[in-house]
């Protein structure tokens, strides 16, 4: 019984000891960042919308500005900017913009 308890702890402390490795998320690889000013009087909730679909950047809030990383999408696409109020009764576009390294937008 007492050789029956020693295997059986050896075998639970060798299944729990595999590593983990903990990191941060990756940077955007494509380098494009709208920087977005805000001039509302709440939160606005930013996206990029290319070939139909609208992709979620960021968040900024009221009477504030932020940058916004942009990936997946290439230096030179035609987009359109899209903000929503945060109770989404306003919607602010920009068509055809050509995305950039550091593209600015203001709204309203």
């Amino acid at each position: 019984m007492r050789i029956l308890s020693m295997v059986l702890l050896a075998a639970a402390l060798t299944a729990c000891s595999r590593k983990v490795e903990v990191g941060s998320a990756p940077s955007p690889s494509s380098g494009m960042a709208v920087h977005l000013t805000n001039n509302a009087s709440q939160a606005v909730n930013a996206y990029v919308t290319t070939g139909g679909s609208d992709v979620f950047i960021g968040q900024v809030a009221a009477n504030s500005e932020k940058t916004l990383p942009v990936s997946g999408i290439s230096s030179g696409s035609s987009v359109t900017l899209k903000a929503r109020t945060a109770d989404g009764a306003r919607t602010y576009t920009k068509d055809n913009v050509s995305l950039t390294s550091s593209t600015d937008w203001t709204v309203p």
